[in-house]
């Protein structure tokens, strides 16, 4: 038997329930080739039909060319099949909920798409219908660091096999139990050439860890030949956490091919000391959890780091602490560093770069720029140059609050945009307090005096700190969808404070007696635990303004904000005068087309929207079965027709409605 590990996303979700209802980082070497006459676009297998990766393309842009769905006929939008999986948990039979964050891939006439259980299932894109499924068989009594999730699968065509010959496309998936597994698109078998009957197991070489700290939530990147798989790391455990290793794996053999691992293992990486007292050699984590972007012309691997372990405290590990919580770019045939932005110094925020790194071109001075989008839990928005890492918007280092714990060393400054501002507030003061009544109000004032609250990057302290947006303030993991014809990305935010208090080694154990539902980790191996709490009036509603949940476009020639509302609304509180201006807290992305219209669910009402792309103005909305914390797709069908699919299985731990099923809208 084990012992069911701390779990503060689960604690932070299941309180949200109760809540609502130009200076830069660089480094590494040259690239090995320029040229401005390249194809600076990210491959695609299909430049219209198909949705062939998570984000559409290799780059994540998740902009689709099709438009037979425009902005004149998406009041005509309908379901035109639904699929149940059959794959939902609400924790009474298995160790967690689910959350249902898939969003499938379309290649070759097939629709791919995997469940919470790490289930893979093959689709008739058209009709709905089974064509095949496997079931990895993970244990679902293991208590998994981010629940049941699986955001998706990747494939790979083998060239050197004739058509019709077994394996010769591969369907890939990484599971919660740490496997990565290589499956015939065409059956579904495995495909007995790949590591061990098909499958390689993640979990060697990184370290002990205790069951479910160590997983994986989004799909492999393809890259040549090349499978690459970062990981998922608990939070806040304990300073020796399991390593954060990005490793890449011979798509036919499943041999290593090379490993990098983000925090430097060695004393000749430049990076080394940036980890004072060799704390580099004690520290897990930072590992890559979100997807990876690839620019295979380039030979190039985009990772977003995150935080080192532990969390909310880095006494332990002094320094800048790089490559963490970085953007960094690879050589994808090799695995070598070539360039680094860190969008966070010494993170003790829990300021992951939460959602995979968008590639983009730029038009400036009649060139075109092939850039990278970073977008972060800060609402921060970086625009770097792809080949270099070079900020192409202006980035300066402001000084932010300091005085932090015993034993802490913070930065004393932090990177900051100059020109893209921020998609969300970043103070809170007691003069901000929000509140349905007055007497809430009150609350909140009172409550936010009695901490620190000095804006963003405000330490977590023994007095209790205000941390704000928060851990999933910002851009979530949903990321961000890049119009690439009119220059704008996509973005939808969250906006609610934390409490972040640190609690003497002391009294630990007492604080977890005292409080055995509240969100207290140990952060072993520190002198302090961490307690976080959402900052909330006592009925349950945020002391932050609305709105709470937001959708912007951000024109990226110019740097400004072209449009920005609320998005969705929480039902529970749709009787309270104004509430539907007031958004709502959102998991899940956005998709874009050539249709004018921006595709987002997200939010706690179960809709799925379509925005105008050139004013936000929402042109359509059609009720799901249940949540929608999926990004949705759209391709092409073999009967001329375009469908907008989503997955529709709830969040568990967002509260939403749980359930199975996989919906296909289309015009009649």
């Amino acid at each position: 038997m084990f012992t069911k590990l701390p779990n503060p996303c689960l604690i932070f979700l299941l309180a949200v329930i109760m809540v609502l209802f130009s200076d830069w980082s660089y480094g590494g070497g040259v690239p090995q080739s320029k040229s401005e006459n390249r194809s600076a676009r990210p491959r695609t297998e299909s430049e219209g039909s198909d949705w062939p990766a998570y984000g559409h393309d290799d780059g994540g842009s998740r902009y689709s060319p099709l438009n037979e769905i425009n902005r004149d006929n998406v009041k005509n939008l309908r379901p035109v099949w639904t699929y149940r999986t059959g794959d939902v948990a609400d924790g009474s039979r298995t160790a967690e909920t689910s959350q249902f964050e898939a969003t499938p891939i379309m290649v070759d006439g097939t629709l791919y798409l995997s469940t919470p259980f790490n289930r893979v299932i093959a689709l008739d894109p058209e009709m709905g219908a089974e064509r095949w499924s496997y079931d990895p068989k993970i244990d679902l009594s293991v208590p998994y660091a981010e629940g049941l999730t699986c955001r998706g699968v990747s494939t790979w065509l083998d060239r050197k096999r004739a058509a019709g010959e077994a394996c010769r496309r591969r369907i890939f998936v990484a599971t919660n139990d740490g496997r990565l597994i290589a499956l015939d698109a065409a059956t579904g078998k495995t495909c007995a050439d790949f590591g061990k009957e098909g499958q390689v197991a993640l979990t060697r070489g990184v370290g002990q860890f205790q069951p479910g700290e160590y997983h994986f939530t989004s799909p492999p990147a393809i890259v040549g030949s090349l499978v690459v798989v970062g990981s998922t790391v608990d939070d806040a455990l304990r300073v020796d956490a399991p390593s954060g290793v990005v490793r890449a794996f011979d798509a036919r053999t499943g041999a290593l091919r090379w490993s990098w691992n983000p925090i430097p293992r060695e004393r000749t990486d430049p990076a080394w000391k940036t980890w004072k007292d060799d704390s580099a050699s004690r520290t897990g984590a930072a590992n890559v959890w979100s997807v990876i972007s690839v620019d295979a012309e380039r030979d190039l691997v985009f990772l977003p780091t995150s935080c080192p372990s532990p969390d909310f405290y880095g006494g332990e590990r002094r320094g800048n602490n790089l490559y963490s919580d970085s953007v960094v770019a690879l050589r994808a045939s090799t695995g070598k560093l070539i360039w680094y932005f860190q969008v966070v110094h010494h993170d003790i925020w829990d300021y992951d770069v939460p959602a995979q790194p968008v590639l983009v071109n730029l038009r400036r001075r009649g060139r075109e720029i092939p850039a990278v989008a970073v977008a972060t839990k800060m609402g921060h928005v970086f625009l770097l140059e792809r080949e270099t890492g070079k900020p192409l918007l202006p980035v300066e280092e402001r000084p932010v609050p300091q005085g932090a714990a015993p034993g802490e060393e913070l930065s004393p400054t932090q990177p900051f945009p100059v020109l893209l501002p921020p998609l969300g507030p970043e103070t809170l003061t007691p003069e901000d307090a929000w509140g349905i009544t007055e007497a809430d109000r009150q609350w909140c004032r009172e409550r936010i005096k009695s901490l620190r609250s000095e804006g963003i990057f405000t330490p977590p302290s023994l007095q209790g700190s205000v941390v704000y947006p928060g851990n999933i303030g910002g851009v979530a993991w949903g990321g961000v969808s890049i119009d690439p014809a009119r220059s704008i990305l996509i973005a939808n935010t969250n906006r609610f404070p934390f409490i972040i208090t640190l609690i003497p080694r002391d009294r630990y154990a007492a604080e977890k007696k005292a409080h055995p539902n509240a969100d207290i980790t140990p952060q072993t191996g520190t002198p302090y635990a961490m307690r976080r709490e959402i900052l909330r009036t006592r009925s349950g509603v945020l002391c932050n303004p609305p709105p709470w949940g937001t959708l912007a476009a951000v024109d990226l020639t110019s740097g400004r904000v072209r449009w920005q509302v609320p998005l969705g609304t929480v039902p529970r509180l749709a009787q309270v005068p104004g509430s539907s201006e007031w958004g709502s807290p959102n998991l899940g992305g956005s998709v874009v087309t050539a249709g004018g219209l921006v595709f987002i669910a997200a939010a706690m009402d179960q809709y799925l929207r379509a925005f105008d792309i050139e004013t936000g103005k929402e042109l359509w909305k059609s009720a799901l079965p249940a949540g929608g914390q999926a990004t949705p797709m759209t391709y092409r069908g073999k009967d001329g027709k375009q469908y907008v699919v989503i997955a529709a299985g709830g969040h568990g731990r967002l509260g939403t409605k749980l359930g199975d099923y996989v919906i296909a809208f289309a015009l009649p």
